[in-house]
């Protein structure tokens, strides 16, 4: 069944107000980072990256229980999220050259999903939002960036261990995905995907 879609409306809704704020404060947490020399200034630039996930939370929890989930926040929402983590890992990478392996990685699946994304919406299909394993990947993401955020001095093992979590964790979400476009491409329906007018 096809549905129409108010994206005006749909914009000024509570929860994808909030996935603007996070996407305006990317450019704030980047600044204090690269700034950051005290633990004071990791702690802020860390504050402000909690903050920002925890917009991420309560949108969701929002859009759900006030019933507000809308086509523009399916959309919004997890380009918020990439934008963030794709921030977070270049400042990172700054200090943590291997964390330009990953960097590569989320650009070439991004730019995957992207491409896809808008192929589908000209036939007038979209993905229902995040599956479960990109829900995952985002926390995991989340949680490794975080904590090397907080602790600059961590020993390079336990850095380079993380990444490669990441890294993997982002594979098999990439994988996922790539199987139901493919499932798109050869006409099979899928209960991940709304049909749009």
């Amino acid at each position: 069944m096809k549905q129409t879609v108010d994206y005006k409306h749909e914009i000024c809704s509570i929860p994808n107000l909030m996935s603007l704020l996070r996407l305006l404060l990317i450019p704030v947490f980047c600044v204090l980072y690269v700034r950051a020399e005290t633990r004071t200034d990791y702690l802020l630039a860390s504050g402000v990256v909690l903050i920002s996930s925890l917009t991420d939370f309560l949108d969701g929890q929002v859009a759900r229980r006030f019933h507000m989930i809308t086509t523009v926040g399916k959309v919004l929402d997890p380009v918020a999220d990439k934008l963030t983590h794709a921030a977070l890992a270049v400042c990172l990478a700054w200090k943590h050259p291997m964390m330009w392996a990953l960097f590569a990685l989320m650009i070439v699946k991004e730019g995957y999903m992207a491409v896809m994304g808008i192929r589908y919406l000209r036939k007038g299909q979209m993905l229902n939002g995040a599956q479960w394993c990109g829900k995952v990947s985002t926390t995991v993401l989340f949680v490794c960036m975080l904590t090397m955020f907080l602790f600059p001095e961590l020993p390079t093992h336990a850095v380079h261990g993380m990444i490669l979590i990441m890294i993997l964790f982002l594979l098999y979400t990439f994988y996922r995905y790539a199987v139901i476009y493919h499932r798109l491409g050869q006409g099979k329906s899928n209960e991940a995907v709304t049909q749009l007018s």
